[in-house]
């Protein structure tokens, strides 16, 4: 089971930045291909940025060039740098976590993930 805790979301205006972090539990983040995805009110949870097995990332084309996806081994902590911010990045941010050997390179990448944080809130203004 691994234990995942988000935090960091905010309010901001569109064009400003915000960091979120997942803080994972030890067993949790080796092994483990780690990602973020979110939901917007209406919409259906979308993958935005992961690492698969291999350490390799991949974004949504929506988010390429503004997010940044990371981690901090020594701390199990997972982040997402988010610039640029647009009023269409508004949405709840989830930490997820799958423990099955995946590449971003399969379609199901995103499927595959099976374990979530309670997720924290971003909203954008305009």
């Amino acid at each position: 089971q691994a234990d995942l805790r988000e935090s960091g979301g905010g309010s901001v205006q569109a064009g400003g930045s915000l960091r979120l972090s997942c803080a994972a539990s030890e067993h949790a983040f080796s092994g483990y291909c780690m990602g973020w995805f979110r939901q917007a009110p209406g919409k259906e949870r979308e993958g935005v940025a992961g690492f698969d097995s291999d350490g390799s990332t991949t974004y949504a084309d929506s988010v390429k060039g503004r997010f940044t996806i990371s981690k901090d081994n020594a701390k199990n902590t997972l982040y997402l740098q988010m610039n640029s911010l647009k009023p269409e990045d508004t949405a709840i941010y989830y930490c997820a976590a799958v423990k099955i050997p995946s590449s971003i390179y399969d379609v199901s990448f995103w499927l595959r993930f099976g374990y979530w944080g309670q997720g924290t809130q971003v909203t954008v203004s305009s």
